[in-house]
């Protein structure tokens, strides 16, 4: 039987958390810091690519008729990165997160069948982590979306150790996917802040969770990692090198870092087919799901096309566009 296509990077846009943070002590910092990493030039291209695409991304009818155009038979929704706002104290992450929780439920709500959701978690309060992802689970949603780190904490951080325990314990997909990039201002022109800013963070991210031992003390964690991983799966020899060269590299993981590409999960959206065969040689056809980043511009709007241009063979083929995620999401 051919599976249905499957896109697991898709986005929703939530004015009810932008209502609650407005005005909020810290909100203005955060916006400002955007501003920077970002620059001016790319700010005043993404400000009205977002208003021509807001009925993608907060109206449900839109979203389906642009997945029939696509020939998209279910989407992995997840709120907009811009919602996480890592800058907010324990009690406004708490109502933020609930908020997006049921937020995105509702927006899914309206087809149940081809929509499946993903919630948000407070990486800046790790007590609350665990609460925030089985809020999630109750309401319904497959999981949750993570960025790469929250400001002063990464995610080998030994705090988040009782969340990994967790994901693993309830089957809970997690969606690896970056917001801004430490390099700051470095990157503040020519959009540099997402084309290099996102693979980079989320090659450091991959890292921390590979180098630390996560993932060696967390085998069954279910996490997808946007934007095809970013720079690790094709730079990975040089990790595999360090790993065995040198004892500050290997002592935290007990394998090979390549060996671990294996064990995650990785959208296809690379832009580039020999790119995209490449991280089906290094992960696996099994490891690689279809995503589009809808709605916004650095996605595609083809992505079953952009998947045939790497031309693979039939059964990675359908593997990668919709068998890999339907098998994914009929555990959670």
């Amino acid at each position: 039987m051919t599976p249905p296509t499957v896109d697991v990077h898709a986005h929703v846009l939530l004015p009810e958390v932008d209502a609650l943070v407005a005005g909020l002590p810290g909100h203005a910092e955060a916006r400002e810091l955007d501003t920077r990493r970002n620059g001016p030039a790319a700010l005043a291209v993404s400000g009205p690519m977002v208003r021509e695409r807001l009925p993608g991304l907060t109206e449900a009818g839109v979203r389906l008729a642009a997945m029939d155009a696509r020939g998209v038979d279910v989407q992995l929704v997840s709120p907009s990165p811009s919602h996480y706002h890592y800058w907010a104290d324990e009690e406004t992450a708490e109502k933020l997160y609930r908020l997006a929780n049921e937020a995105t439920a509702a927006h899914c709500s309206a087809a149940p069948d081809r929509l499946r959701g993903l919630g948000l978690v407070p990486l800046q309060h790790p007590e609350q982590t665990v609460r925030a992802l089985d809020h999630a689970l109750e309401l319904g949603l497959a999981g949750v979306e993570l960025s790469s780190h929250a400001p002063g904490r990464e995610l080998s951080d030994p705090a988040h150790e009782p969340f990994w325990s967790r994901a693993v314990e309830t089957g809970a997909i997690l969606f690896l996917h970056p917001f801004g990039c430490t390099l700051d201002e470095r990157l503040d022109q020519w959009y540099l802040s997402n084309t290099v800013g996102q693979p980079t963070e989320n090659a450091v991210a991959l890292s921390h969770l590979i180098f630390s031992g996560v993932l060696d003390r967390h085998p069954g964690l279910r996490l997808i990692a946007a934007h095809g991983g970013g720079y690790l799966p094709t730079h990975i020899g040089r990790s595999d090198h360090a790993w065995s060269a040198r004892s500050d590299a290997g002592a935290g993981c007990a394998h090979p870092p390549s060996s671990y590409l294996k064990r995650l999960y990785f959208d296809s959206l690379v832009h580039d087919p020999h790119v995209l065969r490449e991280l089906i040689r290094v992960a696996g056809a099994d490891r690689v799901l279809l995503g589009s980043d809808f709605p916004f511009d650095m996605g595609t709007e083809d992505p079953v096309g952009a998947l045939r241009a790497a031309r693979l063979s039939d059964a990675d083929f359908h593997a990668v566009r919709g068998g890999n995620a339907a098998a994914l999401l009929r555990k959670d």
